[in-house]
């Protein structure tokens, strides 16, 4: 089965691990080294971004 490619940039991921504090671990074992709650974290949070964009954009229209 092959591998989707992520919907994140890794800007923006490497932005949800400093805010998450986990970053330390991805600048050190990359991506692969992080725990699983970590990467469901992360998940939730760029969750919880998306959704407060789309509130904003509908507000304003």
């Amino acid at each position: 089965m092959a591998r989707r490619r992520g919907m994140m940039s890794d800007a923006f991921k490497v932005e949800l691990a400093k805010e998450l504090g986990f970053y330390d671990t991805v600048a050190q074992e990359g991506w692969g080294g992080i725990r699983a709650r970590d990467a469901g974290n992360m998940v939730k949070r760029a969750i919880e971004i998306a959704e407060q964009a789309m509130a904003e954009r509908t507000q304003g229209q």
